[in-house]
């Protein structure tokens, strides 16, 4: 097992050394104040502890998620401009109708461009460094996904990947990555 740190315990101790430079503040002080790093400004510190997450109903859309477990990439597209959208929408943004379609979208494309993401939102911390890229599928939809390959300098803008539906753990939830054709 290695001892080396994730970037979630670093960071866990990082805000523990700041919470406690900030009660050290406020016995001192009798307020949780410190001054900002760059500037020197009073800085306030709430001292609750907020947990986020979110529900949001995507009832409207949940033919997208039903497919995925089909083994299935589909979108909407608009009956009145013909517009294909992704991800899927509910309401034509370009139109304004409200006549939107299913349709199966095309796993092939080509790579735009791409992104190391070794620097993560504390909710992801958990994860080693990762891949993030948006290809063009042929039909002309855009899509932002992970993509399956560890090493960057495997990856060039313009070669060809493809869709592949897969389970994203230790989540257990269906997504879909990017995955370079060789």
């Amino acid at each position: 097992m290695s001892s080396e740190k994730t970037q979630k315990e670093m960071t866990d101790e990082a805000m523990k050394q700041f919470y406690d430079f900030v009660e050290s503040m406020k016995k001192s002080l009798g307020v949780p104040m410190v001054p900002d790093m760059k500037t020197g400004d009073a800085l306030w510190v709430d001292q609750r502890e907020i947990t986020l997450k979110f529900i949001i109903s995507v009832n409207k859309i949940r033919d997208f998620f039903n497919a995925l477990a089909d083994n299935k990439f589909i979108t909407t597209k608009c009956k009145g401009c013909g517009e294909i959208y992704f991800p899927p929408q509910s309401d034509c943004p370009s139109c304004k109708a409200s006549d939107m379609e299913w349709v199966e979208l095309s796993r092939e494309g080509t790579l735009l461009t791409y992104t190391v993401i070794n620097v993560k939102p504390y909710s992801f911390s958990h994860y080693d460094d990762y891949i993030v890229g948006i290809a063009r599928l042929e039909d002309g939809v855009n899509v932002t996904a992970w993509i399956r390959e560890k090493d960057p300098n495997k990856l060039k803008v313009g070669m060809k990947v493809r869709i592949d539906i897969v389970k994203r753990e230790p989540e257990g939830y269906l997504t879909y990555e990017l995955v370079p054709i060789e």
